[in-house]
């Protein structure tokens, strides 16, 4: 393989359902080399949920790649539920998994709200943590949401544009409220068109040039409902997090080696927060893709995230650091 380049498609070595309570049950998969370093992937959205090119980030020669779909969203069940769906749910879960895997320790592999996740997290566990690989940053501060839903206007003034025109003009000034409304409503006539009109304004501006692939991904009229109604019920809710929470917890995370792997025109999670936690959090470095937006599908986030793994794989074959992977 080209260090450049993703690693080929491979296909899961086990997959199976956790139960985490009496609501939500979590769709897991293990791919790679089952003796590799343990890297969990914590996809973006909250409800994006993962996709088979999401296993395509690591050697399967040296990693133990274990994925899984967020409450709510992917193969977890009950799709869409918004019961009990908030973050530290969400921690509470990793740490189910972790125990229901029988891994001491593991690395964090997230993107968008992945990062976010994966903050939370380790900053709650760090005793659990190996390393982190983070992309597009997003510190769930009231500011970058208020940019995602009115800043990225000034970049992307008509996709911005057609995501309003879903809205009676009476609506449009409070738009978070108004689609929260509707992708509650329990008439698919309601929320499918709401998700859909969600979802393709965040697809559109997610690269850095035009990718219809990107916008038909995310704006799947099944995959849709889960991202529009879980980031909307996440943002009407302070993403359950007291605000600029992880940036201050951040110093939990001395001793955590990273990677943040950040794209220049990021315009759904702006460089200024990478360059935040990257201030706070020295342990870590910060790689500024210069022909990048934000999807992890970018080809200069694509490629910083393959060599982030690959460094990563020399880091932990020092024999000092074997005892921390077994």
């Amino acid at each position: 393989m080209a260090r450049s380049a993703l690693y080929s498609a491979i296909e899961p070595y086990q997959t199976g359902y956790l139960t985490v309570d009496p609501i939500h049950t979590l769709y897991f998969e293990e791919c790679g080399n089952p003796s590799g370093i343990p890297i969990l992937f914590l996809h973006g959205g909250p409800g994006a949920g993962y996709s088979t090119g999401h296993r395509r980030f690591f050697d399967p020669s040296r990693y133990r790649v274990i994925l899984y779909d967020q409450r709510g969203c992917g193969r977890s069940k009950p799709y869409g539920e918004l019961q009990s769906n908030d973050t530290p749910h969400l921690v509470q879960d990793i740490e189910k998994l972790r125990e229901h895997l029988g891994i001491d320790k593991w690395m964090l592999f997230g993107g968008s709200w992945g990062s976010s996740l994966a903050l939370s997290y380790a900053t709650t566990h760090p005793e659990r943590c190996l390393a982190m690989i983070l992309r597009g940053i997003f510190l769930c501060r009231a500011a970058e949401v208020e940019w995602f839903m009115f800043g990225i206007r000034k970049f992307f003034p008509d996709a911005w544009n057609a995501f309003m025109a879903h809205l009676p003009p009476d609506e449009r000034a409070t738009p978070l409220e108004s689609y929260y409304c509707r992708l509650c409503d329990p008439d698919p006539a309601v929320h499918r068109p709401a998700a859909i009109a969600w979802s393709t304004y965040e697809g559109t501006c997610s690269t850095l040039r035009p990718n219809p692939d990107t916008v038909s991904a995310l704006s799947d009229p099944q995959a849709s409902l889960s991202l529009a109604r879980l980031e909307a019920h996440y943002f009407m809710n302070r993403l359950f997090l007291e605000e600029g929470e992880l940036l201050e917890r951040a110093e939990r995370l001395k001793g955590i080696p990273g990677e943040i792997v950040q794209g220049r025109y990021d315009v759904i999670c702006p460089p200024q927060s990478a360059l935040d936690l990257s201030t706070v959090w020295t342990d870590a470095t910060l790689t500024m893709v210069s022909d990048a937006g934000h999807s992890a599908t970018e080809p200069g986030i694509a490629r910083a995230l393959v060599l982030a793994t690959e460094r990563f794989k020399q880091y932990f074959k020092e024999p000092s650091l074997d005892h921390n992977v077994a």
